[in-house]
């Protein structure tokens, strides 16, 4: 019987010149962009320049139903550079375990571990000689594990392949200096004195949940900008790629690490705070079968698929009991019907959410944590208070009776269960849990017994509240960075 891996690389990999029974593996280079939904050209974004990305897409495949398994940074991290779910393996808190003598589950491993001893060269990039194309960010919730990566050297991939290279762009995220103290910070948007100013507050339509405001016109072309300003970044990698000779034999994987960097977005359970792009292209002699280069995906995939897949396309097999699916190449899983999705503390802030996306509903329960109701968008959460400044403007404008419509409604509780029917209402407005209509009543019911079967088979640990000892800390923490806003009296 011929070996899985042999077989894989025989079906999906060119050979070697000098030794045609030898398959050479394939490089394999994520791109993850932070913080950011589909606001690409290649999606239909208005205001935005992403020829590179658009470019990208144009000889690879776009995915537009990626849901990612947080909405913020450290647990969707952790998932996808493991393949568990972050409630699994409970690494689902923000920033958690940093401290500890947590270790990952056993069986449990990173993908840079299991592609190191398939003989990848495993690089976490930051620079491409003198420009900076990465942050080098890991934030993952184990530290334990040893070396997650070997390198941060991108001249050492020429002469070191296979690789498998994770570059993590700087833009689509603040940068915050002076964080140890408690002197007042300074904040500005990483790079944007160079970014393509497309957007500008003139041309830009924030989103109906946010007033009509100057200042959200701003924060809402500042975001544009910064996209367009990661999309020079991904030209300046794509570029080397050819020059180095390596573009012939790499599969490139861009994809959002987590949703968009507005108040509404990272942090929370919508589809602004789930929902990111994928693009893979693959060069022609490396391609599977069926594959069409400038094609549309529709599939519902869980970012936690990105996992499998990548080892699925070193010819690495999936682990029986991993929760990534692959959904690529020439061995794949069942596809997903839904793709579930978690939020817990982030930072001192404690709501826990659950969301079970198909590809038409998304259901969303919100859960009582240590006996009080979830709060919702008007929690006190001190780093979004101070970095997202129109978050504090629409608390202004409800003290003065100046907000009204999508934008009040935001600033209510959340009920225990949301749903929306996102072909309808793109923008998750209205609320169909109490609708009476038969097709609302089935998919709620059916996504209801989706996340109660999921939470079960999964061994969802939301329901283990975090001890006082635990999350003081943070809140000391968060305090010492950010200060207290003057309107947030602790009960």
């Amino acid at each position: 019987m011929v070996p899985t891996r042999l077989l894989l690389c025989t079906l999906f990999l060119p050979c070697s010149p000098a030794f045609s029974h030898e398959p050479v593996p394939p490089n394999i280079l994520w791109i993850v962009g932070e913080n950011l939904k589909l606001d690409l050209g290649c999606y239909g974004a208005k205001n935005v320049r992403t020829p590179n990305l658009d470019g990208l897409a144009s000889q690879g495949i776009r995915y537009t139903r990626v849901f990612a398994t947080s909405p913020v940074c450290a647990p969707s991290r952790s998932a996808f550079m493991t393949g568990m779910y972050a409630t699994t393996t409970d690494m689902h808190h923000m920033r958690s375990h940093r401290s500890d003598d947590y270790r990952l589950p056993e069986g449990v491993r990173s993908i840079t571990h299991r592609l190191k001893d398939s003989g990848y060269l495993t690089a976490n990039i930051v620079n491409i000689g003198e420009r900076t194309v990465g942050t080098g960010k890991l934030d993952l919730n184990f530290v334990n594990e040893g070396p997650v990566y070997d390198t941060a050297d991108w001249s050492r991939l020429k002469d070191n392949q296979p690789f498998f290279a994770q570059i993590n762009t700087p833009e689509i995220e603040y940068d915050i200096y002076d964080r140890k103290t408690a002197e007042k910070k300074r904040v500005k948007w990483v790079g944007e004195e160079w970014h393509p100013k497309v957007a500008t507050p003139d041309n830009v339509t924030p989103p109906p949940y946010y007033p009509d405001h100057p200042l959200v016109r701003e924060e809402w072309a500042r975001y544009l900008n910064s996209i367009s300003g990661m999309d020079v970044r991904v030209g300046w990698i794509l570029e080397q790629l050819k020059k180095d000779g390596l573009a012939d034999n790499t599969i490139v994987i861009f994809f959002g690490d987590n949703g968009r960097l507005e108040p509404r977005g990272i942090h929370w359970c919508w589809d602004t705070g789930l929902h990111v792009p994928m693009i893979i292209s693959i060069p022609q002699a490396l391609r599977p079968a069926g594959y069409q280069a400038g094609s549309v995906n529709d599939s519902v995939i869980s970012l936690l698929d990105v996992t499998a897949t990548t080892l699925g396309f070193a010819g690495i097999d999936r682990p029986a009991a991993m929760q990534s699916r692959r959904f690529m190449g020439q061995i794949t899983d069942p596809p997903r019907r839904y793709a579930f999705s978690a939020r817990d503390r982030i930072d001192e802030t404690e709501n826990r959410i659950r969301s079970v996306r198909s590809s038409r509903y998304h259901y969303l329960r919100n859960y009582d944590v240590n006996g009080a109701p979830n709060q919702g968008f008007l929690s006190l959460n001190r780093y979004k208070e101070k970095c997202f400044a129109i978050k504090p403007l629409m608390r202004k404008m409800k003290e003065q009776g100046t907000l009204s419509g999508h934008p009040l409604a935001l600033m209510q509780p959340l009920p225990p269960e949301q749903l929306f029917d996102t072909q309808a209402d793109p923008h998750e407005l209205t609320n169909l849990a109490e609708s009476t209509k038969p097709e609302h009543q089935a998919a709620l019911k059916e996504m209801r017994a989706a996340l109660a079967t999921w939470v079960a088979e999964t061994g969802d640990r939301g329901v283990f509240t975090e001890s006082r000892d635990v999350v003081a800390p943070f809140e000391k923490e968060m305090h010492d960075w950010f200060g207290t806003p003057p309107w947030y009296r602790q009960k």
